[in-house]
């Protein structure tokens, strides 16, 4: 057994005292937030701090914060397994399983917030499904983010999980038919080597640009609304991708150094790892700096009065605490990460800084995006409002983030969290056509193609192709369906790689 697996295997199915205790704590405050959201449900949205807006207060508050935050954080997970796979990034492969984990879980505990949000999360699950439209971004949040996203990310963690699902299988573990049911059926043969290989690489070159295209997405809300002051601009949608980059990357490191230091992967985890990702940082936290000037410059240079005023109000007035707080943690985070990229002196300790930093100013940053455009950026002459979270927010908030903290320490214990298995194969075989399978071939296509279609054809009848825009869709549940064509379409690559060659050659 290599040093590797020593390390990791042991420790599976292992609930000691510390642990236990961990997740028992975890536990109660995900228990605190569904307390805090039946109290919401009894008695409706007034036990928050959000109220109408005109009538002095914001519609959305904390739970769009934490949504569009936590959506951020699975960005730089995906992103970096993502590139890991594309460009062989050998140093960062022990962190690729701590990435895919870590945008799964951060997208599924997003929907939390949105169903907090929406006051009637059963209405809400009824009936976007039945009336959403492309036209509005929440069709594309609806179903990019929350279904093809979150999708993607799922079967992307499962495929790169089979080789040591197998291996665990083989081992003398706890709930064997687990890890059986994972590997579906993995031999490690050179002919599943290759196929992992190409759908990794495939699957990573889908997601990129679905990522991008998803987060912008979110920009969309706030930026093509022209009668929201200090919203509408061209760079929401810029600005968003690059702040998720900022957060998710900066969390990974943070999440990275915890667990190196717990499980005793010094070795395997180097400093050169921190270093890559910490290059990564400052790259991307100056990129956010100069697009938050430029955004500060053109609302004081020549904008409308109404959106020079909430500029004012957000930097000088009320939320000016929040602000400065947002713009010293991100020049501070560039800062650190800077002056060790300048000297070519890496603390580890320190880019854990510059990632906390960093991630304070990503929520509070999404919390002066959001309210003070509402609550003083109103076109009309209503009365300038104030919103502040009351306890029913901060307690469902507290629990969403314990129960993705809980299911990420329940998922160390389960399953190895640094992969185990490496492909063996040589990358000039790997390049190689070879035999393929006129079977599997024929499966991948049809799933393939089968996704593709429900997706267009589901699409076209959520934007009312062939009737009048205020009817209902042809085709009840377009866009559920429209979410299942997105599953379908990925899934297919699991076909690819699962379905068992026909041919000896091929085995």
């Amino acid at each position: 057994m290599s040093d590797l697996k020593s390390k990791i295997l042991p420790k599976l199915w292992r609930f000691d005292l510390k642990t236990i205790f961990l997740m028992a704590f975890f536990l109660l405050l995900f228990l605190l937030g569904i307390f805090a959201f039946l109290v919401e449900q009894k008695y409706g949205l007034l036990v928050t701090g959000m109220r109408t807006i005109g009538l002095g207060g914001s519609a959305w508050g904390v739970y769009i914060v934490f949504d569009i935050y936590f959506v951020g954080i699975s960005f730089a997970g995906i992103v970096t397994s993502a590139l890991i796979r594309l460009f062989n990034l050998k140093i960062l492969k022990p962190l690729a399983r701590m990435a895919e984990l870590l945008a799964v879980i951060s997208l599924l505990i997003s929907t939390f917030c949105i169903f907090a949000d929406v006051g009637r999360p059963l209405h809400a699950l009824v009936y976007l499904p039945l009336f959403a439209r492309p036209m509005s971004p929440f069709f594309g949040d609806f179903t990019l983010i929350a279904g093809a996203y979150f999708f993607a990310s799922a079967i992307y963690l499962w495929l790169a999980g089979r080789s040591d699902a197998a291996y665990c299988a083989s081992q003398n573990l706890p709930f064997r038919w687990f890890y059986k049911i994972w590997a579906c059926g993995y031999k490690g043969t050179a002919a599943e080597q290759t196929r992992h290989y190409k759908t990794s690489f495939w699957m990573a070159l889908a997601i990129l640009p679905l990522l991008v295209t998803a987060h912008s997405t979110l920009g969309f809300i706030f930026g093509i609304q022209g009668g929201r002051p200090g919203w509408f601009s061209d760079l929401q949608a810029p600005e968003f991708v690059v702040m998720a980059g900022v957060s998710g990357v900066g969390m990974l490191i943070i999440i990275a150094a915890i667990l190196r230091k717990w499980l005793g992967l010094e070795e395997e985890i180097k400093l050169e790892a921190f270093k890559w990702l910490g290059n990564f940082l400052w790259v991307l936290t100056a990129t956010y700096i100069y697009f938050m000037i430029i955004d500060d410059l053109t609302s004081f240079y020549a904008s409308p009065k109404i959106d020079t005023l909430v500029a004012l109000r957000t930097l000088f007035g009320p939320y000016g605490g929040l602000y400065w707080t947002t713009v010293s943690s991100l020049f501070a985070a560039f800062g650190i990460l800077f002056l060790q990229f300048a000297f070519n002196k890496w603390s580890i300790g320190l880019t854990v800084i510059a990632g906390f930093l960093v991630n304070v100013a990503a929520i509070l940053k999404r919390f002066i995006i959001i309210v003070p455009s509402q609550v003083f950026g109103t076109l009309l002459p209503y009365p300038q409002g104030f919103y502040k979270p009351t306890w029913v927010e901060i307690s469902i908030i507290i629990g969403t983030g314990a129960f993705g903290i809980f299911l990420y320490v329940l998922f160390l214990k389960i399953f190895p969290i640094v992969p185990l298995e490496e492909i063996t194969i040589e990358k000039e075989k790997i390049l190689e056509p070879g035999p393929r399978s006129f079977f599997r071939k024929l499966a991948f296509s049809s799933v393939f193609l089968t996704g593709i279609l429900i997706c267009v054809i589901t699409f076209l009848s959520s934007a009312r192709f062939g009737t009048k825009p205020y009817l209902d869709p042809i085709i009840p549940f377009s866009p559920l369906l429209f979410i299942v064509g997105i599953f379908i379409t990925f899934f297919s690559a699991a076909v690819y790689e699962i379905v068992p060659s026909v041919k000896k050659s091929d085995l």
